[in-house]
């Protein structure tokens, strides 16, 4: 409709006319959606209301019937939708036009003519049918092509389980004639209907306006179902993102009552997350509800939760698949560099950022290193990113900076009525580093069926290496002072939050613990520090 028409082929003039029998369907449906919103009192439903005013979609709807025909309409058979652009046009406009059509009819109660003497030469009932490229053919049941049972009069015989396919020699010919007739009627309204589009050329402004609002008010209609339908909750814009039993939204419609809702909270203070959990606990899942949600609270939409707060975010970044790039020249940690270079260019702390297992490209200590440099850079960013990994060393070296915290996807050992060790998941997020003592890729592998002696073995080597590491590790003074800040900073955010949206009645009660919680971790990493 927009774009000038190439060439003509009677492809391109079948479209055309499909686009505006689809247009004329639409501004058929603007009155009664006008009329749906009379008693509206939201402002934009109100303007939505105005833009769809029939006074505006009339005059160009009834230009339309000028020369569309009123019954004709948008068609999904391949017959329906034949007989529609044969007859969209009405009659009296053109007098060959109305010949040919004349034609078409006269045709098409020959092949009907054709088939019921067919019918009663062979003896069988026969169904006509129509598709796009045999045009019309025919259907006999209960024959069995192999016992010889086939007429001669049948030519281009199909067989399937219930009967035959096939067509006549009359009836391929009446059908070559009724082609002919067809593309004579598509390029005789031709002529009419580049006319009509020009004309709806000129009302192209008003035609994009009602699209538009029609559209907005099916994505807020949308909105408000999904809200209803999935007990989703109001967010609010406080400049903390802070959710209450948050739910994945698509996993949500999939499962339902089954999905694990999990807590979220980000601040100045608390920025930086770095989820980890053993294979399956959910993280990626964890990490990519929150971008979800983001998102979903700043288009206008309600979010699955019981609670939501969100802080306005200009930009989000993702960096989440695990894939190489071989018509690049990329390979899978060349492609994890670039992404993140991208990311580290653009981050501020008007952006939320996802990451889900950096660094896997490449050996485990430059894996290792890279990580931890680009998380201490996105850390001095002051963006909310949830960091998701499973370098448990990323937390022993950034876990008391400012601004880090620690979370965890929980999981517990279990064991079977027939005594088969399994790992349960139990995809709640929680506070702390995941236990690397327990060896739950290990548990995992055991889980899933590997033999006894090959998990044993595999355990013994864990433990070595937990036990080299652990004699190496040395407490220090600058770690000790890490610790101090962090927990001073944190204690600012608390109180800050009690300060804003805390109840009178039970603040004296709450600062009191929160002293007393103060006081005894602070005294903690003073044992600590002098050990």
């Amino acid at each position: 409709m927009v774009t000038l028409r190439k060439k003509f082929t009677i492809a391109s003039v079948e479209e055309q006319l499909n686009h505006i029998l689809m247009i004329k369907k639409f501004l058929e449906s603007i009155p009664p959606l006008h009329q749906a919103l009379t008693a509206c009192k939201s402002p934009l439903l109100l303007k939505i209301r105005d833009i769809c005013d029939p006074s505006v979609s009339g005059p160009i709807l009834l230009s339309i019937k000028t020369i569309i025909e009123e019954d004709v309409t948008v068609m999904s058979s391949p017959l329906d939708m034949r007989n529609a652009r044969t007859f969209a046009v009405k009659a009296g406009i053109s007098g060959m036009l109305d010949v040919a059509r004349q034609t078409y009819r006269e045709l098409t109660e020959e092949i009907h003519l054709h088939v019921q003497d067919v019918e009663k030469d062979v003896g069988m009932p026969i169904a006509v049918k129509f598709d796009n490229g045999r045009k019309y053919w025919l259907s006999v049941k209960n024959v069995d092509r192999d016992a010889g049972q086939i007429p001669a009069v049948f030519i281009n015989v199909v067989g399937k389980k219930s009967g035959i396919e096939c067509q006549t020699m009359q009836l391929m010919k009446l059908n070559g004639r009724l082609t002919d007739t067809s593309n004579e009627i598509v390029a005789r309204s031709d002529a009419i209907i580049q006319d009509l589009i020009t004309m709806l050329r000129g009302s192209a402004a008003q035609l994009f306006r009602l699209c538009e609002s029609v559209a907005l008010l099916d994505m807020v209609a949308s909105f408000a179902h999904l809200a209803i339908l999935r007990d989703y909750v109001r967010p609010d814009f406080r400049g903390t993102f802070a959710l209450k039993a948050a739910r994945h939204p698509i996993l949500d419609k999939i499962l339902y009552e089954d999905f694990v809702p999990n807590d979220y909270y980000a601040s100045e203070q608390n920025c930086f997350h770095i989820v980890t959990g053993c294979n399956m606990a959910g993280k990626s899942t964890y990490i990519r509800a929150a971008a979800m949600l983001q998102i979903m609270a700043q288009v206008g939409s309600f979010v699955p939760a019981t609670y939501a707060s969100f802080s306005l975010i200009h930009n989000i970044f993702a960096r989440v698949s695990v894939c190489d790039i071989l018509e690049a020249n990329l390979s899978t940690f060349s492609v994890e560099m670039r992404e993140m270079a991208f990311i580290l260019r653009n981050v501020d702390d008007k952006s939320l950022v996802i990451i889900d297992e950096l660094g896997r490209g490449t050996g485990t200590q430059d894996g290792l290193a890279m990580a931890i440099a680009m998380s201490e850079a996105l850390i001095q960013s002051k963006a909310f990113v949830w960091f998701a990994t499973h370098f448990v060393d990323l937390v022993h070296v950034l876990g008391e900076r400012p601004g880090v915290v620690s979370l965890h996807l929980a999981s517990e050992r279990r064991t079977s009525d027939d005594g088969v060790p399994q790992l349960a998941m139990l995809y709640k997020a929680k506070q702390g580093t995941v236990d690397t003592t327990e060896h739950y890729g290990i548990e995992l592998a055991r889980s899933i069926g590997f033999s006894e002696e090959f998990t044993r073995r595999a355990e013994e080597v864990a433990n070595d290496i937990r036990r080299r590491r652990e004699k190496n590790q040395r407490n220090s003074e600058a770690r000790n002072v890490l610790a101090r800040r962090k927990l001073v900073l944190n204690l600012y955010e608390t109180l800050k939050q009690a300060a804003e949206h805390g109840d009178d009645a039970i603040l004296p009660g709450y600062l009191k613990s929160l002293q007393e919680e103060f006081i005894l971790r602070m005294n903690e990493l003073s044992v600590s520090s002098s050990t």
